[in-house]
């Protein structure tokens, strides 16, 4: 599991380090969302954190951009990175924003 080097958190996630530990050994966390690059669609998707619990995320690691405590909250963080996109350049690319040089 890959996590973005500027993570994106949420203001209910007190302590993001210890998230990312439980994340990596697949805990079960119930009030976590994350904010996952979809690399094949190139678009950013909001996943309950349960999801990653699935056999395919064990093989396949998804790249994590943000963390949430709730889908409001991770719907928040999406617009969030989406006014930075529009004020730094001038797009919606939120993909392109976060992933440029």
């Amino acid at each position: 599991m890959k996590f973005y080097k500027n993570l994106y958190v949420g203001d209910t996630i007190s302590n993001p380090d210890k998230i990312k530990r439980k994340l990596k050994k697949h805990a079960k966390l119930v009030n976590v969302y994350v904010i996952v690059y979809a690399a094949q669609e190139k678009r950013l998707e909001i996943y309950h954190s349960l999801m990653l619990q699935q056999y395919y995320y064990r093989e396949n690691p998804p790249y994590i951009v943000g963390i949430a405590g709730s889908q409001e909250e991770a719907n928040e963080l999406i617009r969030r990175i989406a006014e930075e996109a529009v004020q730094r350049t001038g797009k919606a690319d939120l993909v392109g924003y976060l992933f440029s040089v």
